[in-house]
């Protein structure tokens, strides 16, 4: 080779270095082309996620002969599994975790957890109380191997591996010796909590090149645990927290589906009493969450979750996750953000729906403190919503007694009222008629709004109380009286056949405390309207609405908690106590005496009067241009 040929190599050499340099991809060339194979391998994923399903059923349907050799089963397994064909045959072994709190079984065939209970409580009849078993739950992992196959975990078979601790266990899924993925469950004493890790061993070349995430898919049918399914159905729902945000909820009263693309912290999935949560340490992406309602099952409805978690495939970093079996006890899940910065808490407490903005301020740092302080000194459930109630009662007696002085004022004035009336009697008299009462009322120093506000600022904690009672597992299967369960309605009579309208909406019982208070609310109307007669005329049907509405609740409440029905019957007997004891207490002559004596001091009218009073001034400016255009 002469001179000139190897100056003539070296030259095409630097030509050839110099191009593939000046036209190396920039970095936004290498993402898109590296988003270009993500998005190939994402349809290879779909394609052989597709044919593994029709050849898995082909398998299953098909038996093969005891003399096919086994080189061609496991040949077979290779085209399904590959690196996992070991996997794809195994014993579906059960090992249990447990706690003195909870009851954990794993199970082999997928290497997750099958079946939880609950030591410390029943169902409603007695019976062992199982959030679920093996088919009613199904928590699968999908990986794409280098081979571009699709493996799902919960068609293969995991090995446990014990330690020392027997509150902890791992199960492994082998893909070689020293090739193999580890699911972690780790319990502690007196808790409710699981802690979970999935972490990869020399799976490097076993995964799909880029592979940094993993995706889950999580159901579970929620079995219905307390006595009545209606009002159990009503409180069960989807719930899940945004890993920097507040906690959601998908619908409860229809199928319900949401896609969510910011990483959520926990997911949820809550009855009445009870939830199964599962918590990520670095946040759920990409989640799918679907509930759908079984009204013709055993169960009550069925949720799914579809989400991305991060997984580093070389393990050099675990995939950090946790259960949470358990109660939906306030202060026991307010518990697991203690001495937590804001931005880790967990806020699992908000799986106990205590009513919105206010209601839910209210039962926090009202209603639930004064009910657990009760707890400590007290047993009875039933003699604890008592005390409440009367602790109740007495803080808002300032404003039921300034109610009932409004009240009592408008009453001695009533005569004056149809004195008035009687002046300027007819419709079309009406805006004088209620001017002369307005400024009788101002006069004499009554006001008809004086009665109202305050009944109006009691309103926030009867709604608070509405949330709490419901939601309260304190009360889950205690006894007070008649009603063998303070959480659920109280039967004292009861009916199998189906009752168009009646059964949808009443039920097939009546329950004995919602009676008892829809009877209280009726003496308690009938007391209220004969106070607030002032003499003048009221709409039309006003007084039979004012009856209707106690009947109502009859209906809304006869399926509820009766806790809830009792402390709505103690708190407005006492209501009606309290009015007899002040028609008693309370000089109505001298009440008026003194109302006399106010019309004899200069008028000193209020922003509210002033304001009514123009209001009035051109309603009458109104209505006279009105007329004086009738009569052109």
């Amino acid at each position: 080779m002469n001179k000139n040929t190897i100056t003539g190599f070296l030259l095409i050499g630097i030509v050839l270095f110099a191009f593939t340099w000046l036209n190396r991809p920039s970095p936004e060339q290498l993402e898109a082309q590296r988003r270009y194979q993500d998005s190939v391998a994402m349809v290879e994923y779909q394609r052989q996620l597709a044919l593994q399903g029709e050849e898995k059923k082909s398998v299953e349907a098909e038996e093969l002969p005891e003399s096919l050799p086994d080189s061609l089963k496991e040949l077979r397994r290779q085209n399904l599994f590959g690196a996992f064909a070991g996997a794809a045959e195994g014993t579906d072994e059960a090992v249990t975790l447990e706690n003195d709190l909870v009851e954990i079984r794993l199970a082999a065939k997928g290497g997750r957890v099958a079946y939880a209970r609950l030591k410390s409580y029943v169902t409603h009849d007695s019976l062992p109380l199982i959030l679920f078993e093996d088919s009613e739950s199904k928590l699968d992992f999908t990986l794409l191997t280098a081979s571009n196959r699709v493996i799902s975990t919960s068609n293969l078979y995991f090995t446990p591996v014990r330690g020392d601790d027997p509150y902890s266990v791992t199960m492994r899924l082998h893909a070689g010796e020293e090739e193999y993925l580890d699911f972690t469950y780790s319990l502690t004493p007196n808790d409710y909590m699981l802690h979970y890790t999935i972490q990869g061993h020399g799976l490097g070349n076993v995964l799909a090149p880029g592979t940094n995430s993993i995706d889950l898919t999580w159901e579970q049918d929620i079995r219905q645990q307390e006595k009545g399914r209606k009002y159990e159905d009503q409180h069960t729902a989807l719930y899940y927290k945004f890993l920097s945000g507040d906690v959601e909820k998908l619908s409860e009263g229809r199928d319900d589906d949401e896609k969510v693309s910011n990483r959520l912290k926990w997911i949820g999935y809550k009855d009445k009493f009870f939830s199964t949560v599962l918590i990520s340490g670095s946040g759920f992406e990409a989640a799918t969450l679907e509930s759908k309602l079984l009204p013709n099952s055993t169960y009550l409805k069925r949720f799914k979750a579809i989400a991305t978690l991060p997984f580093d495939k070389q393990g050099k970093e675990a995939t950090s996750l946790r259960y949470y079996f358990g109660p939906n006890h306030y202060a026991l899940l307010k518990g697991y953000d203690k001495d937590l910065p804001p931005e880790a808490q967990l806020d699992l407490e908000k799986l106990v729906p205590l009513g919105g903005s206010v209601f839910r301020w209210i039962n926090q740092y009202f209603i639930i403190p004064i009910f657990n302080f009760l707890g400590g000194f007290f047993q009875s459930y039933g003699l604890i919503i008592f005390l409440l109630t009367l602790i109740v009662k007495l803080l808002l007696f300032p404003l039921t007694y300034k109610s009932y002085i409004s009240s009592a004022k408008m009453r001695v004035l009533r005569p004056q009222v149809e004195a008035i009336n009687a002046k300027h009697p007819g419709q079309d008299k009406a805006l004088e008629r209620q001017k002369a009462t307005m400024e009788l009322y101002s006069r004499a120093g009554a006001s008809p709004m004086s009665g109202c506000l305050p009944m109006l600022l009691q309103f926030p904690i009867l709604i608070a109380m509405y949330s709490f009672f419901p939601s309260s597992i304190e009360l889950r299967q205690q006894s007070f009286l008649w009603a063998q369960d303070l959480s659920t309605y109280d039967a004292i009579v009861s009916w199998q056949a189906y009752i168009p309208v009646i059964t949808p909406y009443f039920g097939n019982h009546i329950s004995l405390f919602c009676l008892l208070m829809t009877i209280t609310n009726i003496v308690y109307t009938k007391f209220n309207m004969e106070m607030t007669n002032t003499g003048q005329q009221q709409m039309p049907g006003m007084k039979m609405m004012m009856y209707l509405m106690p009947l109502m609740f009859l209906v809304f409440f006869n399926q509820s908690a009766s806790a809830l029905s009792y402390y709505y019957f103690i708190s407005t007997l006492i209501t009606v106590l309290q009015t007899v004891l002040f028609r008693y207490m309370i000089n109505e002559e001298k009440l008026l005496a003194k109302l006399e004596a106010n019309k004899k001091k200069p008028a000193r009218k209020s922003g509210f009067m002033k304001r009514l009073e123009e209001a009035q001034r051109q309603q009458q400016e109104t209505l006279r241009k009105q007329q004086q255009k009738k009569k052109r």
